[in-house]
């Protein structure tokens, strides 16, 4: 029966997929905060296919369909701006989206030389806390959205990615 969920780059022809996934999972991140404006739900189409272009971007897919993904760049600091992993509902809990940040954490490390993992995700948001604990990033800091949600920084150091692979 089983097709078993793969990872890899994105590629300009995902930005689509990218962007509808990425809707439907951030709905129950907007009901969480009584938000439907937050950055992941208004941004547009083009704006997915600029990061595809400039960042590096990972899915997950299941057959052709992706299921998963995750943005990463290099900020002026040499951190890795982490962002926007989301995983189908219908999927979660499987450990797709940790697959998806060791993919990402890598490939930021090889390739574009990142010296720490950072990410950002909203206060009341437990299972993505609990995720990125248990991956190895602690909480250093507190931010405020563009979108006015409360949201909490989270940092690893660069080595640790392979301990969490």
């Amino acid at each position: 029966m089983g097709m078993s969920v793969t990872i890899s780059v994105a590629t300009e022809q995902d930005a689509e997929q990218i962007f509808r996934l990425q809707y439907l999972c951030f709905q129950s991140e907007a009901a969480l905060y009584g938000n439907y404006r937050i950055a992941p739900l208004v941004q547009t189409l083009d704006s997915v296919r600029q990061e595809l272009a400039s960042d590096c971007v990972f899915v997950a897919r299941l057959g052709e369909e992706v299921v998963g993904s995750v943005r990463g760049t290099i900020t002026e600091d040499g951190a890795a701006a982490i962002g926007k992993l989301c995983v189908h509902p219908r999927l979660q809990g499987h450990g797709i989206g940790a697959r998806l940040l060791r993919a990402a954490e890598s490939a930021l490390v090889e390739e574009r030389g990142a010296k720490k993992f950072r990410l950002f995700t909203g206060h009341r948001s437990e299972g993505n806390l609990r995720l990125y604990r248990r991956v190895g990033y602690e909480t250093v800091g507190t931010a405020q959205g563009t979108d006015g949600v409360p949201m909490i920084v989270l940092e690893k150091a660069a080595g640790e990615y392979a301990a969490t692979a």
